[in-house]
């Protein structure tokens, strides 16, 4: 269907599509204070409307997108794969693309994380990795461990099972009476580092918490579930890995499973390709999603060890997980994530993403100097900053003043951060650095 009009396609759209994570009158006619920009194509790290604008997309469209829009790669690949096999059910059935997906992310986790089990998004996968622990535990004679344990301001999905996990008020409240209780212990953010404290002290801090927890109650905890380095949703808050070796002690301790959410940190994000490398530990369960198919196709996975897997091996019916989705392991899906696990090798992408983090850095120098920033941090392909006395309304007028800007942004709350593609040179890397400065000023300057 034609669309007359670029006015045309966002009324139309206004009319039949409920956007998420959007309250739907800030794109209203009437207020507009977050307008809506109908996309036409994307050609590597750039987006383009319909009357020819471009934008520099900044967060990877919500931290999928690895190696830019309309990939040539990822493009043959699924191409080729149209031409073969679409889908067929993973139940009874199996296909290579699927076969070599798991084998290859087998090896990266050099054996230990096994098997892999297949969903379509983020919060499905942390769906599967609560339901699996809980069930590990009880066909290990275990039943009472049915608790978890989350992180003061952590995320991990809008399904019931993850927002129960999920400490951010704005997406929890309101489902309150539908939720499970859950445990939740204070984050290890670098920012909440007393005076003299360092990283590393803020990291053993936050793991006395759990500890003391764990011998309150460790005989009733399945799992605690962690997004390794950066808690995204919360605001890029950054931690030392530190952290991540000792909560996992305790977890061998306490026979507490170790459950890593890296759906956003996971795939090179974080400087290694699992976050949870950085501090030479491997956890029970590892959930991937966004740039594990390069933004191409939904797809998710829950990583898990061989020894949680045999709890299940029986010929008992009942002792099996039968925890299903309709298009799990999809073909095109399985087929893109090769195709973009296979960029990295050929690219050496991780190398490479050292060289363009530190002239990121270097460029963004005097936005972290500002008068008004505080807590300038990165970690691998994340930045961020706090602004200081943003107003309530900062982060939708930073989105409409970025756009004119030619910058795809969205902060959260008063954090401004950038999560950009691995594919930027070194003119786009100046560009959204400069950008970036120009648009926090004016911004902080109309407030």
């Amino acid at each position: 269907m034609e669309f007359n009009t670029q006015t045309d396609l966002v009324a139309r759209s206004l009319r039949s599509v409920w956007h998420p994570c959007t309250q739907m009158q800030h794109h209203a006619a009437h207020d507009n204070t977050v307008p809506l920009i109908p996309v036409s194509h994307g050609r590597g790290a750039w987006l383009y409307d319909h009357e020819g604008r471009r934008y520099l997309d900044a967060i990877s469209s919500w931290w999928v997108n690895l190696f830019g829009h309309a990939n040539p790669r990822i493009n043959a690949a699924l191409k080729d794969q149209l031409d073969r096999l679409e889908h067929a059910m993973l139940a009874g059935f199996t296909h290579e693309p699927v076969v070599q997906l798991s084998e290859k992310l087998n090896a990266l986790t050099g054996g230990v994380l096994g098997h892999c089990f297949y969903a379509s998004d983020g919060a499905s996968a942390v769906e599967i990795a609560l339901k699996m622990s809980f069930h590990a535990w009880r066909n290990s004679g275990l039943a009472d461990k049915q608790e978890f344990v989350c992180l003061k301001g952590s995320y991990h999905g809008e399904t019931i099972g993850a927002l129960a996990v999920t400490d951010v008020a704005l997406f929890k409240d309101a489902y309150g009476p539908l939720l499970r209780a859950t445990q939740t212990v204070i984050s290890p953010d670098t920012r909440r580092a007393a005076e003299g404290e360092s990283e590393q002290d803020v990291a053993r801090r936050a793991a006395a918490d759990v500890e003391l927890l764990f011998q309150q109650r460790g005989d009733k905890i399945a799992a605690i579930i962690i997004e390794p380095l950066v808690q995204c949703a919360t605001g890029m808050a950054m931690h030392d890995p530190l952290y991540l070796k000792l909560v996992r002690e305790l977890c061998d301790r306490y026979q507490v499973h170790m459950i890593l959410d890296e759906i956003a940190v996971g795939c090179g994000r974080t400087g290694t390709f699992f976050a949870c490398e950085q501090a030479g530990i491997w956890p029970d369960f590892v959930c991937l999603s966004k740039g594990i198919s390069g933004g191409y196709l939904p797809l998710s996975l829950v990583m898990t060890r061989d020894d949680i897997y045999q709890t299940f091996y029986s010929s008992d019916v009942t002792r099996g997980f039968l925890h299903s989705h309709s298009y799990t392991g999809n073909p095109l899906a399985c087929r893109a994530a090769l195709a973009t696990l296979q960029i990295f090798e050929e690219d050496d992408v991780l190398a490479q993403n050292q060289l363009r983090a530190a002239r990121l850095t270097a460029a963004l120098a005097p936005l972290a100097g500002h008068e008004q920033v505080r807590h300038f941090r990165q970690r691998g392909m994340i930045w961020a900053f706090d602004a200081i006395d943003a107003a309530p309304d900062f982060s939708r007028r930073f989105f409409t003043a970025a756009l004119q800007k030619e910058l795809l942004m969205r902060p959260i709350g008063s954090t401004v951060y950038m999560m950009p593609p691995y594919i930027l040179d070194d003119a786009e890397i100046d560009g959204l650095a400069a950008g970036t400065l120009a648009v926090f000023k004016q911004v902080m300057a109309g407030q």
